[in-house]
């Protein structure tokens, strides 16, 4: 997919981002300091930039202006620097985002996509194929060699959420609030029918359960 690169002093943050976006299918590089953030952008062709502010070296604000003298490449801001002012001078130095930490890894994947849709370089996720199966969540509908798969649209939006968020563990009270919401049922066993009725249709096997937390969609070769 895209090649990414993570700027973050903190060797914990930077390694549960890098991880999380590899299990999404990304080329992830890291980068500690400012300096080898500006060797790696010099040596690699990357798509996007997750910067952090407080950096050792060389600030974030100093590597996003050098950056920006001669690339528009998308660049969001993932800080602990909550101050207005902070993230004026950002966007006036031509930052695309910017999301202070703690933040939500999810969300965090969610801009990216975004930033990279907006280059052309996020791939087309209204359709998935395996094997010879193919889903469009757009339409709602799935097939194969043998012809159209009877599918449900939650069971569908399941299965989008879980190849969304690809190597990482989903509890069952995750799924439940962003595919009900509201209307989430009363039982977070409800999730367990879903994933049972997945399997059987659509031969997933690839959907883990991980005991006693959740499920988790591993990469399929």
């Amino acid at each position: 997919m895209a090649k990414l690169l993570i700027v973050e002093d903190d060797l914990n943050t930077n390694d549960s981002i890098c991880e999380y976006l590899k299990g999404a299918g990304h080329h992830v590089y890291a980068a500690y300091d400012g300096q080898q953030a500006l060797d790696t952008l010099i040596s690699v062709p990357i798509d996007a930039v997750v910067l952090d502010i407080m950096l050792p070296k060389i600030s974030g604000l100093t590597v996003l202006k050098e950056v920006r003298e001669h690339s528009d490449i998308p660049i969001l801001m993932l800080t602990a620097i909550k101050d207005e002012s902070t993230q004026i001078v950002s966007f006036d130095g031509l930052a695309d985002d910017y999301i202070t930490k703690p933040c939500s890894i999810i969300l965090l994947g969610k801009r990216i996509t975004a930033l990279l849709r907006r280059v052309g370089k996020g791939k087309d996720t209204r359709i998935w194929e395996w094997k010879d199966m193919v889903v469009d969540f757009t339409s709602y509908t799935v097939c194969n060699t043998n012809g159209n798969i009877d599918v449900t649209q939650k069971e569908l939006q399941l299965l989008k959420l879980l190849i969304d968020n690809q190597g990482l563990v989903l509890t069952r009270i995750q799924i439940m609030d962003e595919i009900w919401g509201l209307d989430s049922p009363e039982s977070d066993r409800t999730i367990d029918l879903y994933i049972s009725r997945l399997r059987i249709k659509l031969g997933l096997e690839c959907i883990r359960t991980i005991k006693g937390i959740g499920y988790k969609f591993e990469a399929v070769e």
